[in-house]
């Protein structure tokens, strides 16, 4: 991705979800016991990348450490997301119940999620000599200027409590 070398800020308005989920690795030699989990996730963001309705706006990958991995992911709103996960024709159902079955309690691997509901105009971000990145990959960016310039006024445009500067 190219670096855009003016700021920025994403383009999103209204309300939206910041889902985080993740593993650790406790145990690297159990390579057969923590791989399946890694491996799960890939399908899942497939999925629901494929399908507009599911609420899924996208994600963001990190390496929190040689041991954790952190998905960063932006939903719509809370009520499509808990829909994915307990969706029993989704890919996360039978992943979860196979996570439950083969590992359980047993401290091989480490799993998490928190989940933020962000009320519209109570979020605003700044890019500055970045590619695009985190919600504004996801929404889109557009200018830190003007009526965006300051994080204040960033999180009024959040709400589209006012237009875009022309």
């Amino acid at each position: 991705m190219s670096i855009i070398p003016d700021r920025m800020t994403d383009s999103h308005t209204g309300p939206l979800v910041v889902f985080l989920i993740g593993m650790r690795i406790n145990h690297f030699h159990k390579v057969g016991r923590w791989w399946p989990v890694f491996r799960a996730m890939g399908p899942m963001i497939r999925e629901l990348s494929r399908n507009p309705e599911s609420g899924f706006l996208g994600t963001e990958f990190a390496l929190c450490s040689p041991r954790q991995i952190l998905l960063l992911q932006y939903w719509r709103d809370f009520d499509r997301l808990e829909a994915y996960a307990r969706n029993r024709d989704a890919q996360h159902w039978p992943a979860w119940t196979a996570f439950n079955r083969r590992i359980g309690n047993d401290g091989t691997v480490g799993i998490y999620h928190e989940t933020y509901v962000v009320a519209a105009g109570a979020h605003e971000t700044v890019y500055g000599n970045m590619p695009p990145f985190g919600l504004g990959r996801v929404s889109g960016l557009v200018p830190a200027t003007g009526s965006r310039n300051a994080a204040r006024e960033r999180m009024r445009a959040g709400s589209g409590a006012f237009a875009d500067d022309a």
